[in-house]
């Protein structure tokens, strides 16, 4: 008999690979997916530390797993993740209804630990085993079947930001060999990948040196660019001190790479970017946006934006705001800036709350008007979709356009993977509605 398996998963794209390559290896002890979480007989729980309170979050899900299971037999508990290599120890002290946790870089040996559980014996698995993790999913192979599949090809992060936590939960930058990627590819395009997106923590910092040459990301687009049955390419997230000119011709030669570049920035001042140790100015920042808008002018910009880091002046954040109005991102995030513990930022004195949601408030807005302003522009437009899924319950489809905007429309699941055009009648700030235009639907 099959045994039931529940993956849930908080965070980023990253976060959601690694659950899929998680369930690629527990498959091979006869566990089963389940859509829902009764009668479990594992449940794991993967994790990211970047969003705010992401422990108390871990806490809590846990809190309301052992409700629902305080009458039924429980289930082997797994934290996964980010926050479980932060905790590791302190987690399994703290909670004994956690069985097993493992972090990021150790989850290719889930299936070892999951085998040798024995009730009352936790057991714990952080080491920075990268280069092992990647051989042994290289070996049981990428199951993904979605239309528009996440990849993996760098993890880690040597840029030491002041704010983060990447370096000390993901371990330091690591490159995938370009071959490995290649077939992971290959592999996600025979199972149905119609759109590939690059991940990493800094995605274009990818570099990997055989004997023959040095492969940079802008190898890697080049060649997925060649395969007839791949639609789209995309890739994030990237960082300004690592995009260099060979990725920007990119964006003039690839005809499958997506004028869409989601650029961090976290702020719009020197001062404020100094004392986060970015390594970047915002003339750098700008002076990248203007050389990819001259290759090619229908690149729209997103970013993340850190509001209220210690030390940000009111000048400070209106030179943020200058930037957001010169730019004009779309699809951008904004957060208070929340410390995370044992980054060098933590123990700086914040800034008082109801100033920090001041200006949260004001650059959302100006965020927000953008991205609505964009989608308006759209409005008795035909577009190019890629139609990714069914909505759960409606006789409607769902895809993105190049600029990563989700575009609900009705139609048969059949057109699941196919390019479409679609004219848009309607939008709000979050998505566009239109329908399928007559006797135009673009290659499959």
């Amino acid at each position: 008999m099959q045994k039931r398996i529940f993956i849930k998963t908080l965070g980023c794209q990253m976060n959601e690979y690694d659950s899929n390559r998680i369930y690629d290896s527990v498959k091979r002890l006869g566990f089963e997916k389940s859509q829902d979480q009764d009668n479990l007989d594992c449940y794991i729980l993967n994790t990211c530390h970047i969003r705010d309170k992401a422990k108390e979050k871990v806490y809590h899900e846990i809190g309301r797993v052992k409700k629902l299971y305080r009458k039924k037999n429980k289930p082997i508990v797994v934290i996964a993740g980010c926050v479980a290599q932060a905790e590791n120890q302190e987690m399994l002290k703290r909670e004994p209804y956690i069985d097993i946790v493992i972090g990021p870089q150790s989850y290719h040996k889930i299936n070892d630990k999951l085998k040798n559980f024995i009730k009352g014996n936790k057991i714990e698995e952080t080491e920075f085993d990268t280069v092992s993790k990647f051989n042994y999913l290289d070996n049981i192979g990428n199951k993904n079947n979605k239309v528009s599949s996440y990849l993996t090809i760098q993890e880690g992060c040597d840029k030491f930001c002041s704010f983060c936590v990447v370096p000390y939960t993901r371990g330091p930058e690591y490159s995938r060999p370009f071959n490995k990627i290649i077939s992971e590819a290959e592999s996600l395009m025979k199972n149905g990948a119609k759109e590939i997106i690059l991940l990493g923590q800094n995605v274009n910092a990818y570099s990997f040196k055989n004997k023959i040459k040095e492969y940079r990301i802008s190898d890697l687009i080049n060649k997925l660019d060649s395969y007839d049955e791949l639609k789209r390419i995309r890739y994030t997230t990237s960082h300004p001190r690592d995009m260099t000119d060979d990725l920007i011709e990119c964006y003039s030669k690839s005809k499958k790479l997506m004028p869409f570049v989601h650029l961090p920035i976290q702020s719009g001042s020197n001062k404020i970017l100094k004392l986060m140790n970015r390594k970047h100015t915002v003339e750098k920042y700008i002076e990248i946006y203007e050389k990819l808008i001259r290759i090619n002018p229908r690149i729209e910009f997103s970013s993340d934006f850190i509001i209220a880091y210690p030390g940000e002046t009111e000048n400070d954040f209106n030179d943020t705001i200058k930037l957001v109005k010169k730019i004009k991102f779309i699809n951008s995030f904004s957060f208070i800036f929340s410390p995370r513990p044992g980054t060098k930022a933590s123990n700086l004195d914040p800034i008082d709350k109801e100033i920090a949601k001041e200006r949260l408030l004001k650059i959302q807005e100006y965020l927000f008007k953008f991205q609505l302003n964009k989608n308006k522009s759209f409005i008795n437009k035909s577009i190019d979709v890629l139609v990714e899924n069914k909505l759960d319950g409606q006789k409607k489809l769902f895809g993105r356009n190049q600029y990563m905007n989700s575009v609900i429309f009705e139609g048969n699941k059949s057109l699941i993977g196919k390019n479409l055009n679609i004219k848009i009648e309607h939008v709000n700030q979050n998505s566009l509605f239109g329908k399928i235009e007559k006797n135009n639907m673009r290659a499959a």
